[in-house]
């Protein structure tokens, strides 16, 4: 697919996911990283969006973050704060970014939550893997349809004689099983 001839719902504020997407949970670098896991647990989220007090965005801290920077280096959660063990550097969509460019982009650099925010860095969605992969199904489909097809055609005469066998037998087994 070119450039010029997208399809529809190729920006992220386009995708029904956008629309419908509750608000990330978010928190101050100041939190405990305790308060923070309880509400991750709570309300099954895999990560937490730290703001500043203008709402925005500072840091993430995820699941593997909790595991590999606090319970594997036995720190206490209730006195460590999401700002010591958050990634800082994070990737940060605008709603108008195309979704294709951020697939890439999210592939090739191995990360698997895209905060989305305003003009002004507010967090305003939280993009993960699984809504992208929601993206691409239907091009997944309709390649793998597009395979099929070139498969018969250029296997024909194969796909004639084995489909002309299996009646044959299946013909010769129904005969026999008559009798």
């Amino acid at each position: 697919m070119t450039e010029t001839a997208q399809r529809g719902g190729a920006r992220l504020m386009d995708r029904s996911e956008y629309r419908h997407k509750p608000r990330p949970l978010t928190g101050k670098s100041g939190d405990p990283v305790v308060s923070a896991a309880e509400q991750m647990s709570m309300k099954g989220y895999g990560c937490i969006i730290i703001v500043d007090k203008d709402d925005r965005v500072e840091g993430i801290v995820t699941e593997r973050d909790i595991m590999t920077k606090v319970v594997a280096k036995t720190l206490d959660p209730k006195v460590t704060t999401l700002g010591e063990i958050m990634t800082r550097e994070l990737r940060l969509a605008r709603e108008d970014d195309l979704m294709l460019d951020w697939l890439r982009i999210m592939s090739n650099e191995r990360f698997r939550r895209l905060p989305v925010v305003d003009e002004d860095g507010r967090i305003k969605a939280l993009f993960t893997q699984g809504d992208f992969v929601s993206y691409t199904w239907p091009d997944l489909f309709e390649q793998a349809k597009n395979l099929t097809k070139a498969s018969l055609a250029s296997n024909f005469p194969w796909v004639l004689i084995g489909g002309g066998v299996l009646i044959y037998a299946l013909g010769s087994l129904l005969i026999i099983g008559l009798r």
